[in-house]
């Protein structure tokens, strides 16, 4: 394959210099360069599509907006420019001055409040699935229209495209095409974001006040990304209005939220400011408490020492934690000249529970008769605090018409802290007993990344994009039960710099090929990874292409989800490079073909990867031996395997007219291979066999309604098949479980019905929007988790569910 790939290459700079000169065309040849922005705001619009009318040359602006065409004909003269959510337009290049950087200005395709204009130009899709292989680019100003649970959410949204999860309602990350949330390389303006949500990931830590554009790559994605062996999120922020103040105001059942926008330097700077703040709403109650099972731990029960069993007389004590979460976003940007863009970007969000309690009592009734006296005092501590601060200072420098760069300093910070101790102590006239027991939990990583990334147009088919990047990756996780135990303590540091390259060839007029390398030194391993890359599209006719992609990736980071440990965040992030915790690498094989018109878009994609080097932390297999020091080792709870992911993907979308929406269907395996969990294959936890997704939204006017449904195969689990009893040496006795084979068992099958209303006005000059939604419209019971219990001889199973059907309102408010 690497010798496949080579070839190509070569092929590649082959035909770049032997180019045919009967091919060129005997009209005049001139260069169009320009930068795409938004007319109202001033904003620039990344990967927006742009083509000569009449002819198959065309391109994609790039993340900053600025676009170029190279060895044009002087016979087209109409350029048609494209962005999801704003209306197409069309210039008349004999009227510009193609010597110059031009303004090409598209206006959004805003709702109009007075009346109803249907116009097949006008791009309200809230997805667009046509910019390359497995890549989706997500209109944000859309989102409004998705039925929601409080907030309006991307990555909610994004779990309705084919190949993403969407069953998984505790779960706002993204299980793509198999793989788990930490496999997938989360960028927000260049910067990592490793902590993607709220609420114990009931909805994303994403803003969407202060979101300019989305794009999703679900596999096969090009070498300029690293690190992941999934996909890639690349979000890019709002720079901020160049035109004019403006500011506006949102409320829901779950959170406020606002943000401030304005020019400054007679539009040369533009800043953005926005936040979200959840206040403790009974709704928010609800939530907390499907999560957190408040219900128990938030009374405490106490019953001394030598009070008969009998006894129902104990105090309670009621307490309502005090929790909330948040998120913050600002970004600057200065326009130094026509060439040179500055941004700073900072973004910090967090979650907040305080759990903590004190317990005084001084007296207990005996049911059978009589007062016993004594003193109780319990003082319990449980505070927990997780998120991710993050921030990105970037440098674009335009140095003209064929060369453009991005210099990017990032800094990133996950942060996961839980402190639960609990102290007791009952004096008695002859005694006194103190008790101590809980748990203090601490990982915390860092990434200070230094990266720069180039496109060179070599000519009007050729495009070359190189850069390098340089990561310093810190890791910490303690875990410490009863004050004096420690069971994890855990410091790595890693320096891992890499080197890209990738071709971009068109070859004809229908055929692109993408050939590409990424080689990573890793310090850990002292190892050198190399990661070829390949795409190519080519196009049969008019509206059909065949597409596909091959790629090898690693990863050097991995998030371990515990089961053994109750409490706590139960997920902690770690460094490879150790025997029992290696690099983990995939390669991709994907095939598709799509179809699409100015109303429809038909969509097919199969896709085959591998898995080595997974790694998942267990107690539940005794581990071979201690360590050199008479104690457990943290390595020794670490079992490897492999894995395998298939699947097919089905879309047909419909993008114009007052019904728009579409229908997807994802046909998947995935199944790894831990010889220590299971002497054959098994299922993982995230394999969904079948899983069918429909949205549709209808407008008219100022109103628009939109439906969501989505039915998916139960996911797997490993059951109780008996239990046994164990006689402990405090003289009581304890049961445990007879275990099934690994994720012998699923679910119920998982179905939920959504739907939501939004209304647009206006107040004044200003304009207003107002939603409702209802989710999980006829009270299905998803069981989300399953407990066992032992009573009386017998084992009973209880299906634990998230919501049931549940109502929400939001107000949304913007001065312009």
């Amino acid at each position: 394959m690497k010798n496949l790939f080579i070839s190509l290459l070569f092929l590649n700079s082959y035909i770049l210099f032997s180019q045919n000169t009967s091919d060129v065309e005997t009209s005049i040849l001139y260069d169009i360069s320009g930068v795409i922005i938004d007319n109202s705001t001033g904003e620039t619009l990344p990967y927006a599509t742009v083509f000569l009318v009449g002819s198959q040359i065309g391109t994609t602006s790039n993340g900053d907006g600025y676009f170029t065409l190279l060895d044009v004909p002087n016979k087209f003269n109409l350029l048609e420019i494209s962005y999801n959510g704003y209306t197409s337009r069309q210039f008349d290049l004999s009227k510009l001055n193609t010597n110059e950087k031009i303004k090409f200005t598209l206006e959004e395709s805003v709702t109009e409040l007075n009346e109803i204009i249907l116009d097949s130009k006008n791009n309200k899709e809230l997805i667009h699935t046509s910019n390359g292989v497995s890549q989706v680019g997500l209109n944000t100003s859309m989102i409004k229209q998705l039925p929601s649970i409080g907030e309006k959410d991307v990555f909610r949204a994004l779990q309705l495209l084919p190949g993403i999860s969407g069953s998984n309602e505790s779960s706002s990350g993204l299980y793509v095409r198999g793989g788990t949330p930490d496999q997938n390389l989360i960028l927000f303006d260049d910067f990592t974001v490793y902590h993607v949500d709220h609420l114990f990931g009931f909805f994303s830590a994403f803003n969407s006040n202060a979101i300019k554009d989305i794009q999703i790559y679900k596999g096969g994605f090009e070498s300029k990304f690293g690190g992941r062996l999934s996909s890639v999120v690349e979000i890019t922020g709002k720079d901020g209005n160049t035109n004019y103040t403006n500011f506006g105001v949102g409320l829901s059942n779950l959170s406020s939220n606002l943000f401030f926008e304005s020019p400054f330097s007679k539009g040369k700077g533009s800043f953005i400011i926005s936040g979200r703040r959840s206040f403790q709403s009974n709704f928010y109650n609800n939530i907390f408490e499907s999560f957190s099972e408040i219900n128990e731990s938030s009374s405490t029960t106490v019953i001394p020492q030598n009070v008969g069993r009998g006894g129902r007389n104990v105090p309670i004590l009621e307490v309502q934690p005090n929790t909330y979460f948040y998120d913050l976003n600002s970004k600057i940007t200065y326009r130094f000249n026509e060439k040179d863009i500055v941004s700073l970007s900072i973004y910090n969000g967090q979650d907040n529970l305080d759990n903590s309690r004190d317990v005084n009592e001084s007296s207990f009734t005996n049911p059978n008769g009589g007062v016993r006296n004594f003193n109780f005092n319990q003082e319990s501590t449980d505070l927990a605090a997780w998120g991710n601060t993050g921030g990105s200072l970037k440098w674009s420098r335009r140095w003209g018409n064929k060369f453009y760069s991005n210099a990017n300093v990032s800094y990133s910070n996950y942060f996961s802290e839980r402190d639960r101790m609990n102290t007791t102590n009952i004096v008695r006239s002859d005694s006194t007993l103190v008790r101590n027991n809980g748990n203090i939990e601490k990982n915390n990583l860092t990434d200070f990344t230094v990266k720069v990334d180039n496109e060179l147009k070599l000519n009007s088919k050729n495009q070359l994009d190189f850069g390098f990047q340089s990561s310093r990756n810190e890791i910490l996780y303690s875990y410490v039960q009863n004050d004096s135990i420690s069971v994890i303590d855990r410091y790595d540091e890693s320096q891992l710099s890499s080197l890209y390259i990738q071709d971009k060839q068109l070859l004809g007029e229908n055929l692109v090929l993408k050939g590409g390398l990424r080689s990573s030194y890793f310090s850990q391993t002292e190892e050198l990874y190399i990661e070829p890359r390949f795409s190519f599209n080519y196009v049969i006719n008019e509206g059909l292409e065949f597409k596909g992609a091959w790629g090898k990736y690693y990863q050097f980071i991995n998030r371990v989800v515990r089961e053994d440990i109750q409490q706590g965040s139960r997920d902690f992030w770690v460094m490879s490079g150790s025997e029992n915790i290696p690099v983990s690498s995939s390669i991709h094989y994907i095939t598709g073909l799509s179809y699409s018109t100015s109303v429809w878009n038909f969509d097919i994609e199969t896709y085959y990867k591998t898995l080595d080097g997974l790694s998942e932390y267990s107690t539940r297999i005794s581990p071979s031996g201690l360590g050199g020091r008479g104690v457990l080792s943290f390595d020794e709870f670490f079992f490897n395997g492999s894995g395998k992911a298939k699947g097919v993907e089905f879309l047909i979308q419909k993008k114009k007219g007052r019904l728009t929406g579409w229908v997807g269907y994802t046909l998947s395996e995935v199944k790894y291979d831990f010889p220590d969990f299971s002497l054959d294959p098994f299922l993982a936890n995230q394999d969904v066999t079948n899983e069918f997704k429909l949205f549709s939204n209808y407008s008219f006017g100022k109103l628009s309604l939109s439906s969501t449904f989505i039915y998916a195969t139960g996911r797997p689990y490993t059951a109780p098949i008996g239990f046994y009893e164990v006689d402990l040496l405090d003289g009581s006795s304890s049961d445990f479980y007879e275990l099934s084979s690994k994720n012998a068992v699923r679910f119920d099958d998982y179905h939920r019905l959504d739907f939501s209303a939004n209304y647009e006005f206006k107040i004044g000059k200003s304009r207003a929007n107002l939603g409702m939604s209802l989710i999980n419209i006829y009270n299905r019971r998803n069981t989300w988790y399953k407990e066992f219990d032992v009573v009386e001889g017998e084992l009973f199973e209880t299906n634990i569910s998230l919501l049931g059907f549940t109502p929400n309102l939001s107000f949304s408010w913007t001065l312009k």
